[in-house]
């Protein structure tokens, strides 16, 4: 059980790679230091252990440069998002072809930041309209850009029309996960830019899960319904889904001991910076399930087949976290150890199918031939 973290002031390092590498503490994209004393991934309840599977079915496409954001149109080609060159590619699912659509104005890369999460909006069919979370000179924001398909390709997306400002931005923990729910209003994974005092700040949109209308304006049922904030006490969001049953996840990269998957609800607190992992404290959430930061790093989640899969940046491995209900039916499962370096977003592509992006080319890898890629999975 992890006990109360002592903070230190955040930085972060260059390391990664092919093989777990030491930073400094505070890091947060997989560079931390893992504490001496963590085991391994949690326990889970007793019985035995739900067997999975993975197979790699294909690589959709290759040399994408920093990608980030993945989203799936309607008919099932999909949007990937450049972090550090601030564009937006459609990829053809059937050919693997790449066309840039387009770029974003204003998105300034530096550090974790740049172009990050992708969302389709709920209604594109008729309002043609696609979500971006990136960081500007001044902040993270999110903002919808009309994409003409009937234009020539690099000029089809239009100007973006900003929904939601304000979002703290830093060198470290920008969050930047974007997703409509199936309410059909829009979430995001924000981070605490290495502030850690922001993550308790209700008042501050850094360090939470944000819940809003594709407006960007607060939802009847948040927590403060003059407030887009719908949980707090995050240190640095990249992965949200939802289940079978409509319940939100959301994972969490930790400091030098734990990294984190929560079952979010409404109004709660998830402990950051007071807690690390699961420390039993009163008031605070313990997450459902939490990794050695070596192992996980953990940036896109998805759900599928009964699971939650954990894309993991310097665990460079594929977690499978079974479930029954809002609880972990087994052990925790890692697929492709090493085999594909670090690995940033994973999306369903429906049934058994997932959609696993690679991110050996955001700094922090090693990128070797074909880095970085689209691999079709199959799982089970």
């Amino acid at each position: 059980m992890a006990a109360l973290v002592l903070l230190f002031a955040a930085g972060c390092s260059s390391g990664g790679g092919k093989s777990p590498a030491g930073g400094s503490p505070g890091s947060a994209e997989g560079t931390g230091t893992p504490s001496a004393t963590a085991s391994s991934a949690a326990p889970s309840p007793s019985g035995p252990p739900a067997k999975g599977s993975v197979k790699v079915v294909s690589t959709l496409t290759e040399e994408l440069k920093s990608p980030w954001g993945l989203a799936a149109l309607p008919d099932g080609d999909l949007l990937v998002a450049s972090r550090d060159e601030g564009t937006i590619t459609r990829v053809d699912v059937e050919s693997g072809k790449k066309t840039e659509i387009g770029s974003v104005p204003g998105v300034a890369p530096g550090g974790e930041g740049g172009l990050m999460g992708l969302a389709i909006s709920p209604s594109f069919a008729s309002d043609h309209q696609v979500y971006a979370y990136f960081t500007t000179a001044s902040d993270n924001r999110i903002a919808r850009l009309l994409y003409d398909e009937e234009k020539p390709a690099g000029q089809q997306l239009g100007a973006p029309d900003t929904v939601l400002r304000g979002i703290p931005k830093g060198v470290i923990h920008n969050g930047g996960r974007i997703a409509f729910g199936p309410d059909k209003m829009l979430y995001a994974g924000t981070g605490e830019t290495g502030d850690t005092g922001l993550a308790q700040d209700k008042e501050s949109l850094g360090g939470k899960i944000l819940r809003m209308t594709p407006d960007g304006q607060p939802v009847h049922g948040n927590p403060d319904p003059d407030s887009v904030v719908y949980s707090y006490g995050h240190r640095n969001v990249q992965g949200l889904a939802w289940d079978s049953e409509k319940r939100l996840w959301a994972a969490e990269f930790g400091q030098n001991t734990w990294d984190e998957l929560n079952l979010i609800e409404p109004g709660k607190n998830y402990g950051w910076p007071e807690v690390e992992g699961k420390g039993g404290e009163p008031g605070f959430v313990s997450p459902v399930a939490q990794w050695k930061t070596a192992d996980a790093s953990p940036s896109g989640i998805a759900y599928a087949q009964g699971s939650i899969w954990m894309a993991g940046l310097r665990g460079e491995r594929l977690w499978r976290i079974p479930l029954s209900g809002a609880e972990p039916s087994a052990d925790s499962q890692p697929f492709l150890e090493e085999e594909y370096g670090r690995l940033r977003t994973v999306v369903s592509a429906g049934g058994d199918k997932l959609w696993l992006v690679t991110s050996e080319t955001d700094g922090r890898g090693t990128p070797g031939s074909g880095d970085d890629m689209i691999l079709q999975l199959e799982v089970g």
